[in-house]
């Protein structure tokens, strides 16, 4: 393959669309969720999201990062709202109802019902995909502006997760590909996934 240089400069000569196509797909492949959240009368919303990163594991605590609210962001001022959201994985089975969840309806449609998919409730007040086959419910511990930005990064604690026991490995972690969990590049390309190996923990 031929190679190119782009430079910081060359992100400003863009053309807008290409540009945030360019850079959402520059960090490679990223964990794909629906956000779930409900707000304060009770109207449910979705939200795909690709930016969850785990923060740590005592406490148990994950990052969400969403965009600057310039203008209405629903799963944002409902978790400001409530302090509560879930993440959803998402499979094969649903990502095309997935990936509809991102149009814009208005603030009284919830994307339950435009796009086919189920809630259901656990201890928390926010809405779970009942499709999803790992779910994971948070309580808002601290929002984090990113003055570079604009953005927020939401760091959530994990109240509650509800996945297959055989996804389970005998040392604590999780088969997600065995879990049918699917990943994205850039904004609207998704993957399955193929182990290649596991390996020991490294030593030097």
């Amino acid at each position: 393959m031929s190679q190119q240089l782009i430079s910081k400069d060359d992100f400003q000569t863009m053309e807008k669309r290409y540009r945030t196509n360019f850079v959402n797909s520059l960090s490679g492949f990223k964990s794909l969720c629906l956000a779930g959240t409900i707000s304060t009368d009770g109207m449910t919303n979705l939200a795909p999201i690709s930016s969850v990163v785990h923060i740590g594991a005592n406490p148990v605590l994950m990052g969400m990062v969403m965009r600057p609210d310039t203008v209405t962001r629903d799963t944002l001022k409902n978790i400001r709202e409530t302090k509560f959201w879930t993440l959803n994985h998402i499979t094969a089975d649903f990502f095309k109802a997935a990936h509809q969840c991102a149009a814009r309806y208005p603030a009284d449609i919830s994307e339950f019902k435009a796009t086919g998919l189920s809630p259901y409730y656990g201890s928390i007040s926010a809405p779970y995909v009942e499709q999803s086959s790992i779910q994971i419910g948070l309580e808002l511990k601290e929002e984090i502006t990113i003055q570079a930005n604009g953005t927020h990064l939401l760091i959530g604690q994990v109240i509650e997760v509800m996945m297959p026991n055989e996804i389970v490995r005998e040392d604590g972690s999780l088969d997600i590909e065995k879990a049918r969990s699917i990943t994205v590049s850039g904004l609207d390309t998704y993957h399955s996934t193929s182990e290649i190996s596991r390996l020991a923990y490294p030593k030097a």
